[in-house]
């Protein structure tokens, strides 16, 4: 009898009294033939236990628990077959044998009731997706009842948010279609009119706070289309501001009027004393990893704090932005006294780390893969981390990235992030270079659009020009036995390189050589960005501004001073149709040395020149505007870049007719037009030397058949301009572009000594972009 506890026993005879009552004692309870949805998700919905008696009513209703949790896996069409196994004692082991099926997906979504925004639009606003031939890639077009009443949130707020202030839904209906093999969700709605804002005012019935001086944290306007999030918004500018002042209780409430006739809102805000009720204590329930100060850090009140809905609605938005969790809600319940009030936080953790291997193509980078790994929750401290390492055909690099988004316990991001990238120039202008260092960054948030971010970079580039048979580009000062001609005696320039050999096969501008070796940069910065963009990825309405400053020189080889920027702004022109202007512009002067034997302010090396192309106007080769060096016959490649750019686009992108909005695909128009000038780097060298050395003083040698010590510069402020049109898919494998453009206007060059154009712009009709993620 070794082994056997007196449990044992005492369960054997509970079996034999069972089973001559009331039938047979469950053993245990067994699951089969589950490969795409974990046990845990399983057994947790099962209401059959081991040790209890054995109830087929209660085995039947798990077999359609255990369908309901593969239906949400997207599995509509799985089967269970439960069975009993006979055991001694009275005894059984309940066996739930499960044919998983194949995935079973979305099949249609449809919306009764619309007539103003259309079914493929409200579509496009859910998450949840139909199932098409790109099903494979994805799974967002597998049922899930929590998706699609999250989906159904996104359509209120977006018919709120563009003024049909009276809809909503009226019923949503969901079946699973054997035949079609999939789900149909029927989505009924009831739009309304649209409202535009009447009147708006402020109403403080504080005297010691006046309307007029919370007026500016309005953000609704008279006139306009009326946005339930700019009355959210406003709500949170005004209690910030009174709040601020003192007044922990003040309470501010929203009061609109409507008039169906005008379809006018009239809007107001009424600012009064709210009851003096403290937050007696904050529950965090639900995060099994996220830490609780993550949750915490996202409120602007506290435990003894006056209690305020509209900073617990601000908290909880901020929750769900943060993509740390499923589900986020903040309910309340009365605390120990009539003036206590107990905030509960409830959260459900996502997994929100990331592995990834990219690949992709560009006609600037070539062929180029990415293999990363992320981590937005790191340790469920809240922290961003990521390593990346990119291998292609003209580049190749690593680079890790760390982000503490509240730094010392402020409301501040504070981040590193360490690189080194090697990028192939030769293409365009005869050098290769390594770029190896780091960065620091803290970001200050001043308001929900405005962010400050200070930089400070320390980084090496090391410039090296290719000089080998394959690539002979710096051949005319370092010839290649038995490949370089040499002038014969007696003859001009003779025992040196024949330039028009050398030169012939591409040769590297003096001023590119002159940058050869390694050069070290301190860098100080400050970024100021300004987004009032209603979607990140897929803007269609708002504005987006970012200005850079740089200031080098805090030791290392390169001074100057750099100031960048870039702004765009979208409005939506008609349903789908997006129009987008850009301005662009950029200047940079140099101050000091900067290690090329000067001190003055208008000799900067070449490496720390903007070099321009289709990043500014479309139709152009990289590096394919801007000053050139037109001295030698290699002039078509040798961009030596400028200190000034500037240029504007307008495109309008569309939706392509009589494809399914989820494909992703759309196309675009555009026109662009900018131009880069300003070459103030060194023009003449001293070539004698082991190195090419700056001597302003040196005279430009004459003579064809000796080594040139002097550039010819072409520097031309003309105005690049092209018209073009783009084909855009955002596809589950990554964001991909194709532009095809015509350069309307361009610099055409100058008709060199034997009749040939050189200086002119590099043009490139198509142009390709493009990741993968799989």
């Amino acid at each position: 009898m070794a082994g056997i506890t007196a449990a044992d026993t005492a369960f054997a005879q509970q079996g034999r009294r069972a089973a001559a009552a009331q039938g047979p004692i469950v053993n245990r309870v067994v699951i089969e033939g589950n490969k795409r949805v974990e046990k845990g998700m399983i057994e947790g919905d099962l209401q059959v236990r081991a040790r209890a008696p054995y109830n087929q009513a209660t085995v039947d209703a798990d077999v359609q628990r255990i369908l309901q949790v593969y239906q949400r896996s997207g599995r509509g069409l799985a089967q269970v077959t439960p069975r009993i196994v006979d055991l001694p004692n009275g005894t059984v082991d309940v066996v739930y044998t499960i044919n998983e099926g194949d995935k079973t997906g979305v099949k249609e979504i449809r919306f009764v009731g619309n007539s103003q925004i259309s079914s493929s639009r409200l579509r496009g606003i859910m998450t949840t997706t139909e199932t098409n031939i790109l099903s494979f890639l994805k799974t967002s077009d597998v049922y899930d009842p929590d998706r699609i009443a999250n989906d159904l949130e996104l359509i209120r707020r977006y018919y709120l948010k563009n003024g049909y202030a009276d809809f909503r839904v009226v019923s949503s209906d969901v079946t699973f279609d054997p035949n079609a093999g999939g789900y149909i969700v029927t989505i009924a709605v009831e739009e309304g009119p649209q409202y535009r804002v009447g009147s708006v005012n402020v109403d403080s019935r504080i005297p010691e706070i006046t309307s007029e001086s919370v007026a500016g944290s309005v953000a609704t306007s008279a006139g306009s289309v009326y946005n339930a999030d700019s009355v959210e918004r406003s709500l949170q500018n005004i209690t910030t501001s009174v709040n601020r002042r003192g007044y922990s209780f003040a309470q501010v409430r929203p009061v609109g009027t409507r008039d169906p006739a005008s379809q006018t809102i009239n809007i107001g805000y009424v600012i009064e004393e709210g009851p003096r009720v403290y937050i007696e204590r904050i529950n965090v329930r639900g995060n099994s990893r996220t830490r609780d100060y993550v949750i915490r850090r996202e409120f602007d009140l506290g435990e003894g704090d006056a209690y305020n809905k509209v900073l617990l609605d601000r908290a909880e938005r901020r929750l769900n932005n943060l993509g740390y969790f499923k589900r986020v809600r903040i309910s309340n319940e009365p605390g120990s006294a009539p003036d206590r009030v107990v905030v509960n936080v409830d959260v459900e953790d996502q997994s929100t780390g990331a592995f990834s291997i990219s690949g992709g193509y560009s006609t600037a980078d070539g062929f180029i893969g990415e293999v990363a790994v992320s981590e937005s929750n790191f340790l469920g401290r809240g922290q961003f981390v990521r390593v990346a390492g990119q291998l292609g055909e003209r580049t190749n690099g690593i680079d890790f990235s760390f982000t503490e988004p509240y730094f010392l316990g402020y409301r501040m991001s504070a981040g590193i992030d360490l690189f080194s990238k090697f990028s192939d120039q030769t293409k365009y202008s005869r050098y290769e270079n390594r770029v190896t260092g780091g960065q620091l960054r803290l970001g200050l948030p001043f308001t929900e659009e405005f962010t400050l971010t200070l930089r400070y970079s320390l980084f090496q580039q090391d410039l090296e020009i290719p000089n080998d048979y394959k690539q002979p580009y710096n051949d005319c000062s370092v010839p290649l036995p038995g490949y370089t001609q040499i002038n014969p005696a007696g003859t001009p320039g003779a025992g040196l390189p024949n330039r028009f050999f050398c030169e012939g096969n591409g040769e590297a501008s003096l001023a590119i050589k002159e940058s050869q070796g390694k050069t070290l940069t301190s860098l100080a910065g400050l970024t100021f960005n300004y987004n009032t963009l209603d979607n990140v990825k897929d803007p269609r309405n708002g504005f987006y501004a970012e200005a850079k400053t740089d200031f080098a020189g805090l030791g290392g080889d390169s001074h100057y001073f750099r100031a960048t920027g870039d702004a765009r702004y979208y409005r939506e022109l008609f349903e789908d149709v997006v129009g987008i202007a850009r301005v662009q512009a950029g200047h940079i002067m140099g101050f000091g040395d900067n290690g090329n034997g000067t001190s003055s302010g208008g000799n900067l090396r070449i490496v720390d020149q903007f070099f321009m192309g289709p990043s500014l106007v479309r139709g152009f080769a990289t590096n394919g505007i801007g000053p050139r060096d037109i001295s030698s016959l290699d002039s078509r490649a040798n961009a030596i870049g400028g200190t000034t750019y500037f240029g504007g686009t307008l495109e309008v992108q569309f939706p392509i007719f009589g494809l399914p909005r989820d494909l992703g695909l759309k196309g675009a128009v555009f026109a662009d037009a900018g131009t880069l000038y300003g070459y103030e780097g060194p023009t003449r060298f001293d070539t004698t030397g082991s190195g090419s050395i700056l001597d302003p003083i040196a005279p430009c040698v004459q003579n064809p058949n000796v080594p040139q010590n002097c550039i010819n510069v072409l520097d031309s402020k003309k105005i690049r301009s092209s018209v073009g049109a783009s084909l855009l898919w955002s596809s589950p494998l990554g964001p991909i572009r194709f532009d095809y453009a015509f350069a309307l206007s361009k610099e055409e060059g100058i008709v060199g000594p034997d009749g040939v154009r050189i200086g002119g712009d590099r043009t490139q009709a198509f142009r390709f972009s493009g990741g993968t993620r799989f």
